[in-house]
């Protein structure tokens, strides 16, 4: 892991008292289970799902609502014509 200038070094870590170093350990596991906590709600498919719908949804908004009806008319179409043709046989 890179170094910053708020994490110890292994040398300052060295030469630190027990108690420092255990508070030290005890940081260092929060900021981990924080991490881990982060990484679970980013993959949880509950929250990808909203955002991916939330995405769409913002993309639907920014088309011109002739175009949406066409498209959505052209589908409707489509739809009806396999449904007819099935029927048919």
């Amino acid at each position: 892991m890179a170094e910053t200038d708020i994490e110890p070094s292994d040398e300052e870590l060295a030469q630190l008292p027990p108690n420092a170093l255990v508070s030290e350990i005890e940081r260092t596991r929060a900021n981990l289970a924080q991490t881990i906590d982060e990484i679970a709600d980013r993959v949880s498919p509950s929250n990808v799902a909203r955002r991916t719908a939330d995405r769409a949804k913002e993309r639907l908004s920014q088309v011109d609502p002739l175009i949406g009806g066409a498209v959505a008319l052209a589908a409707v179409s489509v739809t009806c014509y396999l449904i007819w043709r099935k029927l048919r046989k």
